[in-house]
Order: structure tokens, then sequence, then C-alpha cells
């Protein structure tokens, strides 16, 4: 987004990076259909959602552009996304992965409009645990012209990630003094298992050599280090494994489950 402003380029960008190895992959990652899609249903006859035509789909999604960009219609910056999603998600660009990029335009946003400093607003986990109500609502501005409803449906999802977000920040914080008071009783070592705990709050999951990429100590030190951190139940090995161990923060991991 240092590059780019909230376009269709970005969203393409995004797209295609969200696609790399997962479901979708090769459906034309980074570009628009050149085909019908549907969703819900074995195949388009019983679909539940029947988006336009692909050949329409670069003049709506220029036009969805404008929207974005047009600062004369005053609509306050929330519901607007709100309307911006409601509108990519029935044009329905890609023949995979609009769940996801939709989802994800909502952070990206919010981030250009500098509402959040950082990317930590993401609303797809209150849509997979509302998912009925959240296919509803859209359909409810299809077929009944609702956009009250979904509206309202939105704010409540922002509401309470914004809520659940402030616990988890609260909750890294008592986790990070926690772990300091752990850390006391290695003395001499101290400082090292500071560095390690550092680059945990960044990558939760370690290996050795990382480990000595980030304190400079000999291998055998490192080992050291290691399981003076497990002795202390901060880091665990995951793997079961003899060589190529991997370990986990897990205290830390446990608070995005």
């Amino acid at each position: 987004m240092r590059k780019l402003p909230f376009s269709s380029r970005l969203i393409k960008k995004a797209h295609q990076t969200l696609l790399k190895g997962v479901r979708g992959e090769h459906k034309l990652p980074g570009e628009f259909r050149n085909s019908q899609n549907w969703v819900g249903g074995a195949s388009i006859s019983d679909a539940i959602f029947i988006p336009p035509i692909h050949n329409t789909v670069n003049e709506y999604m220029a036009d969805l552009e404008k929207f974005v960009h047009n600062d004369e219609n005053n609509i306050p910056v929330l519901l607007k996304i709100a309307l911006i999603h409601y509108q990519f998600e029935t044009i329905h660009p890609f023949l995979d992965g609009n769940g996801r990029v939709g989802r994800l335009m909502i952070t990206l946003y919010l981030v250009e409009k500098g509402i959040l400093k950082k990317p930590i607003l993401y609303l797809s986990d209150f849509f997979e645990r509302n998912r009925t109500l959240y296919y509803d609502n859209l359909t409810l501005v299809r077929e009944k012209n609702n956009l009250i409803q979904w509206f309202k449906f939105f704010l409540v999802g922002i509401i309470e990630t914004a809520k659940s977000g402030i616990d988890t920040f609260d909750s890294i914080l008592k986790l990070q003094q926690e772990t300091d008071n752990k850390l006391q009783s290695l003395g001499r070592r101290y400082n090292n298992a500071q560095l390690i705990i550092n680059s945990l709050f960044q990558h939760p999951v370690t290996n050795a050599q990382r480990v000595k990429k980030v304190t400079q100590l000999s291998m055998p030190s490192v080992y050291k280090m290691i399981e003076e951190m497990e002795k202390l139940e901060i880091i665990e090995e995951i793997t079961g494994g003899k060589r190529e161990k991997l370990y986990s923060f897990r205290e830390y991991t446990k608070l995005f489950r």
C-alpha cells in the first residue's frame, strides 16, 4: 500500500498473493474471471447466487473504484467500506477467493483512510462465526434493497472485532510481564533470553538456527538456552522428532486461537 492506492490493481495483487499454494491457486490468481461463476449449489442451475456475467466485471470494478475515491458523497468511512464490501462480493470478480479478498479489502481501506495505523482489524472471524447471518444480510440487500440491516450487521462486526483486539493486546502486555518475570531466574543468561523472547513475539515458532542468529551464541549455548526456556514452560517442542526441532511460544499462540 506504500506503492499502490486502494484500486483494482491493488486488489488483483492481493488476490495473487492470497492464492499462492492454497485452494484456487490455479484459477487465474491476480486476474478477473473470464467465465461465469456462482455461489452455492452443485451447478449454476441450483446456485444460491449468480454474479454478473464475466464480460461486465471490468466495467463494474472500474465503477466501484470511482466510488471508492469519490469523496463528495460524504458517506461515513465505516458505512462506505460496508457498501464497497457488499458491492465487491456481489460482482464476485474472481473465479475463487472472493471472500478472502473481500474481507481483506476492509482492512486495507481503513488503513488507507487513516482509521487504522496498522492492519489489525480483520473481520474474517466475525463473518465466519456468523456465516449464515452474513449471507442472509448480503441477500437482503440484493433482493429487498435493505442496506440498513446490512449496515447494522457490519457495524456490530466492527465493534466486536475491535473489542476482541483490545482484549488480545491487553493479554499480550500481561504475557510480556509474566514472561519477563520468569526470565529473571536465568541470571547472566537473562539478556540473551530477552533477545529470544523479542524474536518469538515476531515469529512464535522458532528453531535452534534462529536462536543462534538473534543471540550470536555458540550452538552448545543455544541448546542450553532452549533447554532452560523449556523448563520455564515458555516454549515447547512441537515436532516430536530428534532433528530439525521446532519450538512454539505456546502461551502467545494461544491468544490467537
